[in-house]
């Protein structure tokens, strides 16, 4: 089965593309389709996930699929949720290519996350993700997937891997932050991949995929 990725992020779509490898399905990128970005104006991770799968099944005719996904910090009340890409102000460099921009914009988020949790001393964490699967536009029985996976803040980034708040966020469980973890560890436990295979479980049940 094809379906279309609502986003057009290369790194997702690898991930995403290993984590549904057991499905055979042929994940492409709505961007390679030309279909736009959604809007995300939503409170929440499934809403926001919802809209964007919709949007990109409408555009193209295919099923979609979708996440949003983010950090939520337990003393700031769930903060910066789903503003987790765009915590900060932050204008961009016209001169700098994409990838430069994110990378300024994740070291402005990360930035600000200290600076708000300054003298804080529970510093709990979750990186949470929706995945939304829809066959068409206006499927009335979307699959919901949700995953969270828990952590801690450090008061310093420690690690070269990944990106976001990953330098920040340490996994007990594991022993290092996720920026700190070789990829695969990290494809392998992270939000993304427990909402996937709650998800992958659903496609093959009501999809009768696999």
């Amino acid at each position: 089965m094809r379906i279309v990725l609502a986003s057009n992020n290369a790194k997702k779509l690898g991930e995403l593309g290993g984590l549904f490898a057991p499905l055979r399905l042929e994940l492409v990128t709505q961007g390679s389709l030309g279909v736009s970005e959604a809007e995300e104006p939503h409170l929440t991770f499934i809403e926001n996930a919802l809209a964007k799968a919709r949007h990109a099944a409408q555009a193209t005719g295919l099923p979609a699929l979708a996440d949003d996904s983010g950090l939520c910090v337990d003393a700031l009340g769930g903060a910066p949720g789903v503003q987790s890409a765009v915590y900060a102000p932050f204008k961009p460099d016209p001169g700098q290519d994409r990838e430069a921009q994110r990378r300024a914009q994740d070291e402005a988020n990360n930035a600000l996350l200290l600076q708000r949790l300054a003298g804080v001393a529970d510093r709990r964490a979750s990186f949470v993700c929706a995945l939304v699967a829809v066959r068409a536009a206006g499927d009335p029985e979307p699959l919901i997937a949700f995953g969270r996976w828990g952590g801690s803040i450090l008061a310093e980034p420690h690690g070269e891997g990944g990106f976001g708040y990953d330098p920040l966020m340490f996994i007990p469980a594991l022993g290092s932050t996720v920026a700190a973890l070789p990829a695969a560890t990290k494809s392998a436990h992270s939000h993304r991949a427990i909402a996937a295979a709650h998800l992958l479980g659903l496609m093959r049940s009501a999809w009768h995929l696999g």
